[in-house]
């Protein structure tokens, strides 16, 4: 007896899983989610250009209206907020540079994507990401600067995809 109701259970399992994760999806449904991959793909790669060069207004741009950078009271929220966040980056390394201090330049990196759909105008991405300085001659290597986890919360916003938050310290 015991058999047949694992038998079953067990049937039933398999036929939910391919319910779930077989359904099959329209021509289009699936031709949109490839656009939307190559845009999200496009939108990050955007972002960390903006971040690596110090470019408050293409920072800015890749955030929704209230976009937010980080969690909890510590966040940055709202287009203008994280325009000043780049900015204030930016004229550090002006000031430093005025001083005759070498800044060498932080290349962010991401590495095992994944981006995952809720529905058709909302995404997440999560990824390692590693910050690192270049090495400056023979006497100073490569430097690693930073390394973790990140997640990206999107939105389509009048047809293209924004951060809507973005959190790379989460605690899980």
């Amino acid at each position: 007896m015991q058999k047949a109701a694992l038998g079953a259970l067990a049937g039933i399992l398999a036929t939910t899983v391919v319910a779930v994760f077989g359904a099959p999806q329209s021509d289009a449904d699936l031709l949109r989610e490839m656009k939307d991959r190559v845009q999200i793909e496009d939108l990050m790669w955007r972002y960390t250009r903006a971040l690596d060069t110090n470019d408050p207004d293409a920072y800015a741009a890749a955030y929704t209206v209230d976009g937010q950078f980080g969690a909890g009271g510590n966040a940055t929220k709202g287009r203008d907020a994280l325009r000043k966040m780049i900015a204030d980056l930016r004229q550090r390394a002006v000031d430093a540079q005025a001083k005759g201090e070498r800044r060498p330049p932080l290349y962010h990196m991401t590495a095992n994507e994944r981006i995952t759909f809720s529905d058709k105008d909302h995404a997440r991405v999560e990824a390692y990401y590693i910050t690192a300085s270049p090495a400056g001659g023979p006497n100073a290597p490569l430097r690693v600067v930073a390394v973790g986890r990140s997640i990206d919360d999107l939105v389509r916003v009048d047809g293209q995809w924004l951060i809507k938050t973005r959190n790379v310290a989460p605690q899980d």
